[in-house]
């Protein structure tokens, strides 16, 4: 690999910095740095971060390769500043054994646009029944560190202690989707105002809170890691600041759709918005990002959810639920978090980079920008506005809910252990 020096970069938002790659390392930061043989990238006024980790991504492969591939998947990551993505395990057939979850890490290995780190079910296709063989997917080639049902909740307390109970020998984690089925039967949206005026089924918002109240406690009684899915409501963060408040080993995220969008779009009956856990209220909007701002929400994840076209285009009740995420995430959270003053830079690349890395164990990411680091990097133009404009996705699904907003931000270079991934906001 040749030689990159980025010149003149706001390292995490601070002073100017020049900083010199060579090969897979970052060998050299500070200022006046000669370029020598490196290709020169000038990036006055720009934000060097490190590259953005996803604990939360539906990359589909395999068995819905016409949504998402591995290889359209890690595109459109690396279109949004990621080097990292945790590929959640509701495939077909399900990540529930050893020999899927290696294929899914194969294929990341094969795609070459960032790093992929299966997550593996919790129980054998998600049916909440039998817990799924978790010693063996972390001993893979995969090394499987985080298990979640997502898209379903692991209902059954006994099923997630004894889950809780077996990843705490080997430091891994489960991922809960958070969601008491038998509360939200039929449930089309959140259950409030807006619900009762469209006469929508609602979703209330103890379904959620009232499972992670139960897991926490669990997750405290056996001793071991319990992790958040999608956290949408203001009742949830209370909870999970409390669980903080005692010690306990509890992290959670939320999604940029949430930190943005309310249940007052739902009016539209454009199945865009519809999504699990569902748009909530400006309320919970604000309570999730005073939340992230103050750590009790540990990281962002995009719940990167694609689907075909005829699956979302249909009335309301027929569309199936989620929204992708991966290109507009970054953008969402200068929006809601940066612009408004609740975080800086560095505390983006906190809960971007370094959180999710840490809560997945993953080495080599959301490393701090500094010499003798792995070159995974993230270049972003903070002063450019634009129209979302899905056309031009790398993704293979267009269902985002930006179509025509206009969003800041935009990543111009994204560098996976020292190779451009993403060279002027396009990929290499």
């Amino acid at each position: 690999m040749s030689k990159i020096l980025i010149r003149g970069a706001k390292v995490l938002g601070g002073e100017p910095q020049d900083v010199l790659i060579d090969g897979e390392t970052i060998t050299r930061t500070g200022t006046g740095i000669e370029a020598g043989d490196a290709t020169v990238i000038e990036a006055a006024g720009q934000i060097l971060l490190p590259g953005l980790v996803d604990l939360h991504t539906h990359l589909r492969e395999p068995g819905r390769e016409d949504s998402e591939t591995v290889l359209t998947g890690t595109k459109a990551a690396a279109v949004g500043g990621f080097t990292a993505v945790h590929a959640m395990a509701n495939t077909f057939p399900v990540a529930d054994t050893a020999g899927v979850v290696e294929q899914v890490w194969r294929l990341g290995k094969e795609s070459g646009y960032c790093d992929v780190q299966p997550i593996g079910a919790v129980t054998v296709g998600l049916e909440g029944k039998q817990l799924a063989e978790l010693g063996a997917m972390h001993d893979s080639a995969a090394g499987v560190k985080v298990f979640s049902d997502d898209g379903k909740c692991v209902d059954d307390a006994v099923i997630m202690r004894r889950a809780l109970e077996y990843v705490k020998a080997f430091d891994g984690v489960v991922a809960q989707h958070a969601q008491e089925p038998r509360l939200t039967e039929g449930a089309q949206m959140n259950e409030g105002i807006v619900s009762a005026e469209l006469g929508l089924g609602g979703w209330p918002a103890v379904a959620e809170e009232s499972i992670i109240a139960r897991d926490v406690l669990l997750a405290a009684h056996v001793g071991s890691r319990v992790h958040i899915c999608h956290l949408s409501t203001a009742g949830s963060v209370e909870i999970v600041r409390w669980a903080k408040s005692k010690g306990w080993n509890v992290t959670a995220e939320v999604t940029p759709h949430h930190l943005l969008l309310t249940d007052e779009l739902v009016r539209t009956y454009n199945p865009v918005y519809k999504v699990n856990p569902p748009l909530r209220t400006e309320a919970d909007v604000m309570a999730l990002r005073e939340a992230l701002a103050d750590g009790t929400i540990d990281c962002v994840a995009t719940d990167h959810a694609p689907h075909p076209h005829e699956d979302k285009d249909c009335e309301w009740a027929a569309a199936a639920m989620g929204m992708v995420g991966l290109e507009t995430a970054l953008s969402v959270v200068q929006q809601t978090m940066v612009d408004t003053g609740l975080l800086d830079w560095a505390g983006v690349a906190d809960r971007m980079s370094a959180r999710p890395a840490a809560i997945g164990r993953l080495e080599g990411h959301g490393r701090p920008v500094s010499a003798g680091e792995p070159a995974n990097l993230t270049l972003v133009d903070p002063a450019y506005r634009g129209a979302v404009d899905p056309a031009g996705f790398a993704s293979r699904s267009r269902n985002t809910p930006y179509e025509g907003r206009e969003l800041p931000g935009r990543v111009t270079h994204t560098f996976l252990r020292g190779r451009a991934t993403v060279v002027d906001g396009k990929l290499a």
